[in-house]
């Protein structure tokens, strides 16, 4: 028999009396999946919070606004290599509200388009005869300024419209039924000069389950933080596919012009418009319009790190926090629960079997912050279940638009080249 060796005594204060005989890797994953529950939890109650305060817009027949006098409204859409797009966006926008040309223009801005975008638009134009539609052929880009993404179809827009409210589109957008008045209608009440809301979000190939959900789940979140809701802080998002300006603070706050270098020019337009004082809010609208904005791989992984990085206001520090939030909500529990079925099996003692637990725990948790924000989004839980690739897809989005935006490499939006702005 071999003489007792007692452990040093270094080593028995790192093991409590109850846990001594776990192994390094069993109380590693303890600590992690301890971790990963205390930040689903948080970030569950910070959805649930989210849903019940962002305010929603009541769609109703327009006959019913007969009470407020609506003003002129132009609705502008930028379109650049659309060809998939702009049809029904532009059949939407005219078939969602029964306003007359007298109190709505529609500016559609063919952004010098090299697939068939220009054909559609003029067979379009043809088809639905529709005094409200104007085609505008957009012009090159100046050469005094540099004007990035949409920026400069949108100040093309804008300079022709002559609405009293500007609601910008894009579009792979497609409003519903009085989704114009309805906004109108409430800027007015709320006397808001900028609004901005997250549409019903459409999903169709499987990378975009793996990756939209949970990316506009994480939004929904941070348009309720204090930080944003607070207008001392100049921390402020909006979502580039639908704003709502009241035409005299567009024009005030420099019209697009003040941010062409932005391809986030979005998040850049609220934090002028917060820091001058402007009242601005954020609205969940699934009965507003819906948004399918990447179809594919190529379209999403250049999407997104073009506007994560900028949209953070390049800050590494935020990154990193959307880094370890979406693996520590979404991967690990997964991890997780492959570390623990293979502990029970190789292992089968009580302990192993309560890891498992703590991994279906999380697991639950995780579901139910699909399941709250896809209601909130108007869209389903269909493949849940892989958001632990969804998790890793989103950080390696974050790294890359990290290294794209502060060394230019690959820095692209269809081809175009962007350039840093700080």
């Amino acid at each position: 028999m071999k003489p007792f060796t007692p452990l040093p005594l270094f080593q028995l204060s790192l093991y409590p009396p109850h846990l001594m005989f776990l192994n390094d890797v069993d109380l590693i994953l303890l600590t992690v999946l301890s971790v990963s529950i205390l930040t689903l939890t948080a970030y569950l109650i910070s959805l649930h919070q989210a849903i019940k305060q962002l305010p929603k817009i009541t769609t109703h027949s327009e006959g019913t606004f007969s009470e407020v006098e609506l003003p002129k409204i132009s609705v502008i859409i930028p379109a650049f290599n659309e060809e998939e797009n702009i049809a029904d966006c532009v059949q939407s926008v005219v078939s969602s509200t029964r306003l007359s040309a007298k109190q709505l223009d529609v500016w559609i801005v063919d952004d010098q388009s090299s697939d068939r975008t220009p054909e559609i638009l003029q067979a379009l134009n043809i088809q639905l005869a529709d005094p409200r539609l104007n085609i505008l052929t957009g012009k090159p880009r100046p050469t005094d300024q540099f004007w990035t993404g949409k920026n400069w179809a949108c100040q093309q827009g804008a300079e022709r419209a002559n609405g009293d409210f500007l609601l910008f589109i894009d579009a792979d957008v497609r409003l519903k039924p009085d989704a114009i008045s309805a906004v109108v209608a409430t800027a007015i009440a709320q006397q808001l000069d900028f609004l901005t809301s997250i549409p019903t979000i459409v999903c169709d190939s499987l990378v975009e389950w793996l990756v939209q959900p949970l990316m506009f789940i994480n939004l929904t979140i941070s348009l309720n933080s204090k930080v944003v809701k607070n207008p001392k802080t100049k921390t402020t998002y909006a979502l580039g596919p639908f704003l709502l300006f009241r035409a005299s603070t567009y024009n005030a706050v420099g019209m697009h012009r003040a941010v062409a270098g932005y391809p986030a020019e979005d998040v850049a337009f609220a934090r002028r418009l917060k820091q001058s004082g402007f009242k601005l809010q954020h609205y969940l609208g699934a009965n507003l319009a819906s948004l399918r904005m990447y179809r594919n791989w190529s379209a999403l992984w250049e999407g997104w790190t073009k506007i994560l990085y900028v949209g953070a206001q390049r800050s590494v520090m935020l990154m990193l926090l959307l880094i370890w939030v979406m693996l520590l909500i979404y991967t690990i529990p997964w991890i997780g629960f492959v570390i623990a079925i293979a502990q029970v099996l190789k292992h089968p003692n009580l302990f192993h079997f309560a890891e498992m637990g703590l991994t279906g725990l999380a697991i639950l948790l995780q579901y139910q912050v699909r399941r709250q924000g896809s209601r909130a989004l108007g869209t389903s839980t269909k493949y849940w279940w892989l958001q632990s690739l969804g998790g890793l897809l989103i950080a390696v989005l974050a790294i890359a638009s990290i290294i794209k935006v502060e060394t230019g490499w690959g820095w692209t939006w269809r081809g175009r080249k962007l350039v840093s702005v700080k």
